[in-house]
């Protein structure tokens, strides 16, 4: 389990790089991203960062982002040395992180469930009904 200090590190770290990253990189490969989550390791020597494309997955290469964000860790590193007042500035390495990604998919099954159910005739199973239906949702009779 992570301690306290290296979560609120991490929260940092993360918050300061997306700063960093959307204001001062100029590296056309990048491009917009999030910073999902940061890992530090318990010495602060290193952190990881997962990150994730805000376009389509098919539009961005995310080998090409990698890449770009790895070109640019070492100005990073510097930059956050500067932003952040730590004894040592953990050295950065980027991980794609594909949660969001997988997210969208299982959320897109889910959201053609009911229409396979309508398209088959069947219907919806008993006691689950469509948001907004039925009682206690503000509806006027």
């Amino acid at each position: 389990m992570a301690s306290l200090r290296n979560e609120r590190i991490a929260e940092q770290v993360r918050g300061e790089l997306a700063r960093l990253i959307r204001d001062e990189t100029s590296d056309p490969r990048i491009g917009l991203l999030t910073l999902t989550r940061v890992k530090v390791s318990p010495d602060l020597s290193t952190a990881t960062i997962f990150w994730s494309p805000l376009k389509l997955e098919d539009e961005i290469d995310p080998k090409e982002v990698g890449r770009g964000l790895a070109s640019a860790a070492g100005f990073l590193r510097t930059r956050l040395a500067s932003a952040l007042a730590l004894r040592r500035t953990p050295a950065l390495s980027f991980r794609h992180d594909r949660s969001i990604e997988e997210g969208s998919k299982t959320l897109a099954l889910l959201r053609s469930l009911p229409e396979l159910a309508e398209n088959q005739g069947e219907s919806v199973p008993h006691g689950i009904e469509e948001e907004g239906k039925g009682e206690g949702y503000g509806q006027e009779e």
